[in-house]
């Protein structure tokens, strides 16, 4: 049986960073993994790509011929995808049935909330088998911004009903939200959309008075449907990856049975003692951190490294590395 993700989210939200860093983390696993660009205008691919829709359809070439724009020209991209399956579903047969695939989306917000093209071709990836989970990447420095984020969890809660597939959030590139200025309210606010209401006085400074009415009209919407959260992802971190990874795990129900050669425990990893125990990072290796469904992983501990504390975890974790590789060239002359 086949598993998988759609990866969508607006523009610069991390899609393709995302893809390409699942791809880095999955090898090191020795998990297999295949990568699908389903975005035409997508010309520096970071990823090996297994499918690219640049080869059944051209973005360029659309726009020439049929005088469209950008957001017109992909909304026929999508739909001649849609009339093209069989291209699509004789490339993947060809991965093989118990392939794990990301479908790497195009950023045109329609196509995840409004646009039936993608759902249908979704609809009849499920039919052939596919278990999958939309990841709907948002980038993290939205909620610095209080309407922007009201405009965030809308947007989110639109493509979870009209996507309709096991639904996971997420906001990405939390390692560069302390660029963005202060939080009014700590990260956990943010990531349970919690009473939004507390947004208003936020929201009366930073907005004309009608502007600050209409979202405070938004937020009555999404607090009738409060069904909206956000999980944490720094593509950079292992820890951030693999937790979003075993999240993800658990809501397809994909279950990944290593190698004799994978990655083992790295327990003895040495913790500063000068560090409270919030911040201290998760010092399994890549096995065990894959497996270890019940690690908790709290989101104020994100807040504290990513965030209150970011700068000396970033100095030790520097010194850290710097002693894994006097070790690696260490080990390395050893042997040579």
């Amino acid at each position: 049986m086949p598993f998988g993700e759609i990866v969508c989210g607006s523009p610069g939200s991390g899609k393709s960073t995302y893809c390409h860093g699942k791809h880095q983390l999955f090898t090191a696993l020795k998990r297999p993994i295949f990568i699908v660009n389903l975005d035409p205008a997508n010309d520096n691919i970071p990823y090996p790509c297994a499918i690219d829709i640049a080869d059944l359809v051209s973005l360029s070439h659309v726009q020439q011929e049929y005088g469209l724009g950008p957001n017109g020209g992909m909304l026929f991209c999508m739909e001649y995808l849609e009339a093209n399956y069989d291209w699509l579903e004789e490339k993947l047969q060809q991965l093989g049935n118990d392939a794990y695939v990301l479908f790497d989306i195009p950023g045109q917000v329609e196509l995840s909330t409004n646009h039936e093209s993608l759902k249908r071709i979704i609809s009849k990836l499920t039919k052939t088998g596919f278990r999958l989970a939309a990841i709907h990447l948002c980038d993290a420095h939205y909620i610095t911004d209080a309407s922007k984020y009201v405009s965030v969890v809308l947007l989110s809660l639109r493509a979870m009903l009209h996507l309709e597939l096991p639904h996971i959030n997420v906001f990405s590139k939390i390692d560069l939200i302390s660029n963005y200025g202060d939080l009014d309210f700590n990260l956990n606010y943010y990531t349970e959309v919690q009473d939004l209401n507390y947004l208003d006085t936020s929201l009366e400074k930073s907005c004309p008075p009608r502007f600050a009415k209409l979202n405070m009209t938004l937020i009555d919407i999404l607090n009738d449907h409060p069904i909206v959260g956000f999980e944490t992802l720094a593509v950079e971190d292992k820890t951030s990856m693999m937790h979003l990874t075993r999240l993800i795990d658990r809501v397809t129900g994909y279950v990944f049975v290593p190698p004799p050669d994978a990655p083992v425990p790295n327990d003895a990893a040495e913790v500063p003692r000068d560090l409270p125990p919030s911040s201290r990072p998760n010092v399994f290796g890549l096995f065990s951190t894959a497996v270890n469904a019940g690690k908790a992983y709290d989101v104020l501990d994100i807040q504290e490294r990513w965030i209150d504390s970011k700068d000396e975890y970033d100095a030790w974790e520097k010194e850290q590395w710097k002693k894994e590789g006097e070790a690696l060239r260490t080990q390395k002359a050893a042997g040579a």
